[in-house]
């Protein structure tokens, strides 16, 4: 792939991945997310001003975003561990099952388009969305989570969701923690810690998925390109206990409504894309 910009673009390209690295590291922090959802569309961005060819573009900014998250993911989840805020007992509970979800995930994007990977993101990112910004505190499906197979059935499904829009997994796992009882606080903190049980076994899954795709740009591995982690990721970590520090001084519905507004903007974004 040639790049073939000027100077003075490749400079303003740089810069916002520059940018969405820090952006993408606090709020991980904030919202206990992997910062995939700031990821997602400014590496799209990157890779259609770049040409990558459109029918591995898609697949190579979810792939090339797990590999991003996965180091800001583990600084967030050891910020908030540290602090006491994680339900340690759940993540080692669905842990195989959100793993064994990200496999199945990995298998779907392999045989799926660029486009079905967009409509996931709208229609997932823009239900949650609702969600939290219209969601009030006494919207509870009960006081506790349900016993087996429940939580489990539920940690594959949102492995599998997951891996479909390279995110976290807190999309879906805040707001599920907190329609059963759980704190903001705590759901948030507990969310951390699935970004890691996705985004690595979602990193190897996209090296393989990739592995004999065409239309690749230089320095890939399958659908992860090492370029854009190398400059993305390093500052992703630095940001992300900034964003723990915050989490845990503003208000619960502040934070809600943050949450809404990141995930609504994204689905806004892509559905713009595909209809038009």
């Amino acid at each position: 792939m040639e790049i073939g910009l000027p100077a003075g673009e490749l400079a303003l390209l740089i810069v916002a991945l520059l940018v969405a690295g820090v952006v993408a590291g606090f709020l991980a922090g904030l919202l206990g997310i992997g910062g995939g959802g700031v990821l997602v569309p400014v590496l799209y961005e990157v890779f259609r001003v770049l040409d990558v060819d459109e029918s591995v573009r898609m697949h190579l900014v979810l792939g090339t975003t797990l590999a991003i998250i996965l180091p800001t993911s583990l600084k967030s989840f050891a910020g908030h561990r540290a602090r006491g805020t994680v339900d340690m007992a759940l993540l080692n509970r669905v842990a195989p099952w959100i793993v064994a979800g990200v496999v199945l995930g990995t298998l779907t994007v392999k045989a799926s388009s660029g486009d079905v990977l967009k409509w996931v993101w709208v229609v997932a990112a823009g239900l949650i969305a609702i969600k939290m910004a219209f969601g009030r505190e006494d919207w509870r499906l009960a006081d506790h989570l349900p016993p087996s197979p429940w939580p489990q059935f539920g940690a594959l499904l949102i492995g599998i969701v997951s891996t479909l829009m390279s995110i976290g997994g807190a999309t879906f796992v805040v707001p599920l923690l907190t329609l059963y009882g759980q704190s903001i606080i705590t759901a948030v903190s507990t969310a951390s810690g699935v970004g890691p049980l996705i985004a690595l076994p979602g990193v190897i899954g996209f090296a393989w998925a990739g592995w004999d795709a065409s239309g690749l740009p230089p320095l890939s591995i399958g659908y992860v390109n090492l370029l854009g982690m190398a400059i993305v990721a390093p500052l992703s970590v630095w940001a992300a206990p900034y964003g723990v520090r915050v989490a845990h001084r503003i208000p619960r519905r502040t934070l809600e409504l943050a949450f809404a507004a990141f995930l609504g903007s994204i689905a806004i974004r892509f559905l713009i894309d595909l209809l038009w």
